[in-house]
């Protein structure tokens, strides 16, 4: 028998260079406060939004004409969801950032920072660093500076970096990601049942928390 004060399970698979999944998360902790009285467990996944972006990073220019064909072509697409970005509250800053990162590295960080529960804090220090603050992820010191920021180790966490360790396994999670169909993020799963794509209102999101929860609690009446 289902245990109705377990949590139910939301799993984000998503990017920390993916606008969208900056309003994403922002939205989804929203809808959370929109059903209080359900306890939930948020997993991050991971995404490689831009695969083929070096791993050492790439200049900013260079990515957004290969990926767009000119920075101002970038910027005319990227002001409507700088807008949205601030209307959710956050600052998307369309000439932060002078180097388009890897994100491996980010998403390692993130995996770490979960054993101490600190996931959803290492993803927003790493979006804000990103669209906000134009920090360089491909800065070792500014890896370290954000672990250490929501309470890493910072010397674990550099020599961490400096290997090898946990590269395969975000690596294959992220691949696990693409080859179970996932073409777009942000991409939610509630409960296991439900998957939702893209940045969805918070509305949307706490009705289906509150639909899994009833579901769960009333077995018999959701079949």
């Amino acid at each position: 028998m289902t245990d109705p004060s377990a949590p139910i399970t939301i799993d984000v698979v998503s990017d920390v260079v993916c606008p969208w999944c900056f309003i994403g998360k922002r939205r989804l902790e929203k809808a959370i406060a929109l059903a209080p009285e359900i306890p939930v467990e948020v997993r991050f996944h991971p995404y490689f939004l831009n695969p083929w972006v070096p791993r050492d990073g790439m200049s900013r220019a260079d990515y957004l004409t290969q990926k767009f064909g000119s920075v101002e072509r970038y910027k005319s697409i990227a002001q409507r969801v700088a807008g949205i970005a601030a209307d959710e509250g956050l600052v998307y800053a369309l000439d932060a950032d002078a180097r388009q990162p890897n994100t491996l590295d980010c998403h390692r960080l993130i995996l770490w920072a979960a054993d101490i529960g600190k996931a959803a804090q290492m993803k927003q220090r790493l979006m804000e660093l990103y669209f906000s603050e134009g920090g360089d992820l491909t800065d070792p010191d500014v890896l370290v500076k954000a672990a250490r920021d929501v309470g890493l180790d910072a010397d674990k966490v550099r020599a961490l970096l400096a290997s090898d360790t946990d590269v395969a396994r975000v690596t294959a999670a992220a691949d696990s990601a693409k080859n179970s169909g996932i073409e777009g993020v942000p991409f939610f799963i509630v409960g296991g049942k439900y998957a939702l794509s893209g940045a969805q209102e918070p509305a949307v999101l706490a009705d289906v928390i509150r639909r899994v929860a009833t579901e769960r609690d009333n077995p018999v009446a959701a079949e």
